[in-house]
């Protein structure tokens, strides 16, 4: 809404305030001529050739227009990209709020304290990929697309949300006057807060501790796109295109792992229909050998499809028995797992029903938070499941954790970053300009971003 209303606005503006060409500028659009019920007689006018000329030759300058708005933007990005290579090793311009340091020296997520808040912390394209295979959040990858530098923001916020998992696992670390540290975090709160790129900065960060995590970047890939059939015996809806491409991302990261933990249940997995294939003939289950590994089941899902589900299945009820190393369950987008799915089931010859999210086997055994593990799931507003009841089934009602927009503080870091980065002209750069901004934005991360080349 606030994007649609600044663009309707600045678009009634004169063009002598787009100098600079950062907003393109706006076509006149012929209107369409649409044929009558009755056609009528074309009647030969001698002028009617000079009425289409004069069209077209209008059609072809707002064409022209266009395109050299385009061509000016592509100069102004490049000549962007060209000054902000130039100035990378230029620390004078690393210059934070009232003369602070803009980047924090701190090497590692795990080292951040309480000083590094309100810096930016620059991260290794290559690492980060390496450490989130399973994919970066779209905000963070929108982030690093316009400032043109792979750095985040570090926030008490995160900091709180990786201390609070930190003491569950080093006890000693927590003091008398400690909050007790909760094993469920539920991440709500306003669009564009930052809870994706904080879930994503905590996964990385138990990586880097050698946790053995389950990241789910996308909850609603688990509910939408694929096969999926009526599984009789559990009454629950199988889909294994979903579960064999959990299973791949899993091993992704925690290959080498794996292949160390031993299974605790050798109960034979039970078998369903394949992707396009149906059910195998005289076959209902496929056994388990003993001594096998984590790594080994997880294979047995990727190479028949009739097993992907079951092994998934197998896999949640493993790892609430892994003792040898801390595992974390964190889902993105997980407000979508209390709503209906892509699927329906046909009710007659001419209607269906939508099925819900927790009638899908591989989510209902993920989805509850009711348990003695560590989880933490994060709400997605872009999923547009719309708003859900404060407390929620198999959810603790503690576990909800309300994830705040930018403060004052943290939006001048954000601005002055944007500085550095050429978002925003040196020249026309004021407090009191970032700070409209801000407010106009209420602090809404992306907009904030979206605003910031319009400080003129």
């Amino acid at each position: 809404m606030l994007k649609s209303i600044i663009r309707s606005a600045v678009s009634a503006t004169n063009q002598s305030n787009l100098k600079n060409g950062l907003i393109p500028t706006t076509i006149n659009i012929q209107s369409s001529n649409y044929a009558s019920k009755t056609p009528k007689k074309k009647s030969v006018n001698p002028k009617q050739p000079q009425k289409s000329k004069k069209k077209n030759e209008t059609n072809t300058k707002s064409d022209e227009n266009f395109v050299s708005e385009e061509v000016g933007i592509s100069v102004e990005e490049e000549s962007r990209s060209r000054h902000l290579a130039e100035e990378i090793n230029n620390k004078a311009l690393d210059v934070g709020p009232n003369g602070r340091p803009l980047f924090t020296k701190t090497q590692t997520l795990s080292k951040l304290d309480r000083k590094d808040v309100c810096s930016y912390m620059s991260f290794d394209m290559e690492a980060l990929n390496a450490a989130l295979p399973e994919g970066l959040p779209s905000g963070m990858a929108k982030e690093f697309e316009e400032s043109k530098r792979t750095a985040l923001l570090i926030r008490q916020s995160f900091l709180d949300l990786r201390d609070n998992y930190r003491r569950i696992v080093d006890p000693p670390l927590q003091s008398s006057t400690d909050r007790k540290p909760r094993k469920q975090i539920l991440l709500d709160g306003p669009v564009s807060s930052g809870k994706s790129i904080a879930l994503a900065m905590l996964v990385h960060w138990a990586r880097e501790e050698g946790w053995l995590v389950f990241y789910v970047p996308e909850g609603k890939s688990w509910t939408h796109g694929g096969f999926f059939y009526k599984n009789e015996q559990t009454d629950l809806w199988d889909t294994p295109v979903q579960a064999t491409n959990i299973l791949q991302d899993f091993l992704k990261h925690n290959e080498s792992r794996l292949q160390q933990l031993p299974c605790h249940i050798f109960d034979a997995i039970p078998l369903g229909e394949g992707a396009g294939v149906g059910k195998m003939r005289g076959v209902d289950s496929m056994a388990i050998p003993e001594g096998s590994t984590l790594y080994d089941l997880i294979q047995i899902g990727i190479s028949h499809t009739h097993a992907a589900v079951g092994v998934l299945v197998r896999l949640r009820k493993e790892l609430s028995l892994v003792k040898d190393v801390p595992v974390l369950i964190a889902v993105d987008q997980y407000n979508s797992w209390y709503t209906f799915s892509e699927f329906e089931e046909a009710v007659t010859a001419r209607s269906s029903k939508p099925i819900h999210a927790k009638k899908i086997a591989t989510v209902s055994v993920f989805r509850p938070m009711k348990h003695n593990d560590m989880m933490v799931g994060a709400f997605s507003n872009s999923t547009a499941v719309g708003k859900l009841r404060r407390d929620l089934p198999n959810v603790p009602t503690d576990a909800r954790v309300d994830f705040p927009r930018y403060g004052l503080d943290e939006a001048a870091t954000v601005c002055h970053y944007y500085l550095r980065q050429r978002l925003i002209m040196r020249e026309a750069f004021s407090e009191e300009k970032w700070k409209k901004i801000y407010y106009l934005a209420n602090g809404n991360g992306s907009e904030m971003r979206w605003l910031a080349p319009l400080i003129r």
